[in-house]
């Protein structure tokens, strides 16, 4: 794949998506937002036409999770590093998280690096999504400062100091620790319109009407002559503009999983993928928008 691709929706490609397995991570974190990118398809009708395509990363040929189940990764942690390049998405799952803290141990490298080729590439659209406790894997590496946030309900406190240390460690702005969220949702975009309009906020009466032929979320608009603007305001959001999206507890993976879905694809897709796994889909916090 080529590592310059600004947005693998742009001629309706898979997009790539890289889930990080560290040892006893919680299953469902893992398992429900594969679901739902795994159903997810450009057109239902069509089996070729599938959404996404995930790739698993683990330290060991076989993952266990804590609740005993191995699951079998594809590529090394080495190999992803490597890699990196080719994934639009990274998703971190919860689980063993004071271990993985306390001995610095992976997804960590892993979740600098990739806000690092955001930060150095913002012509490129990445998005990282933590599941449940692996928000907190994001804290320690201070991906968090100045965004806003949530984790799993009984680890607030724990969430809370580890991006106050964030924060004064590397000098930087404080997270906006948000509870009773499904999921928090930082760097909204969606294609450019009219010079008026805000290209980073959603609105309502956007729901009913979208440009012929781009996707909210994508910058798939190639021929635009306001693309080079756009990847200019990217490139002036915090970490170059990669869409940082927290969820809470395990259950809630799959409502974020699902706006990761309508902000890559579409908001039709995403509906269509959730009434296929029977889930109503409650909605999260989008910082500055409205999750429609």
């Amino acid at each position: 794949m080529a590592a310059n691709k600004s947005s693998a929706v742009a001629d309706q490609e898979p997009i790539d998506v890289l889930f990080a397995l560290h040892p006893k991570f919680d299953l469902l974190d893992f398992a429900g937002p594969l679901e739902v990118i795994t159903q997810a398809a450009h057109n239902f009708k069509d089996d070729s036409s599938k959404a996404f395509e995930a790739t698993i990363a683990g330290a060991e040929p076989k993952v266990l999770s804590s609740q005993g189940v191995l699951i079998g990764s594809q590529i090394s942690f080495k190999e992803a590093h490597d890699r990196l390049e080719d994934f639009d998405v990274l998703v971190v799952v919860g689980g063993n998280s004071q271990e993985i803290l306390d001995k610095e141990m992976e997804p960590l490298g892993l979740i600098n690096d990739f806000a690092e080729l955001q930060k150095k590439d913002p012509a490129r659209e990445r998005t990282i999504l933590s599941i449940c406790t692996g928000s907190l894997f994001l804290a320690k590496e201070g991906i968090l400062s100045g965004l806003s946030a949530t984790t799993h309900p009984d680890y607030m406190t724990t969430f809370e100091n580890l991006c106050s240390e964030a924060a004064t460690r590397n000098l930087t702005e404080r997270t906006d620790v948000i509870e009773e969220a499904r999921y928090v949702v930082n760097n909204l975009r969606f294609d450019l319109g009219d010079e008026d309009d805000n290209p980073y906020i959603r609105r309502k009466s956007d729901s009913g009407r979208r440009p012929s032929n781009a996707r909210k979320g994508s910058m798939s608009w190639k021929g635009s002559n306001s693309r080079r603007d756009s990847i200019a305001r990217r490139a002036a959001m915090r970490l170059g503009g990669l869409r940082v999206i927290t969820a809470g507890g395990v259950s809630a993976g799959v409502d974020a999983a699902l706006y990761l879905v309508s902000a890559l694809v579409d908001d039709e897709c995403a509906a269509e993928v959730a009434r296929l796994i029977q889930w109503t889909w409650n909605k999260g916090v989008v910082v500055d928008g409205l999750d429609v």
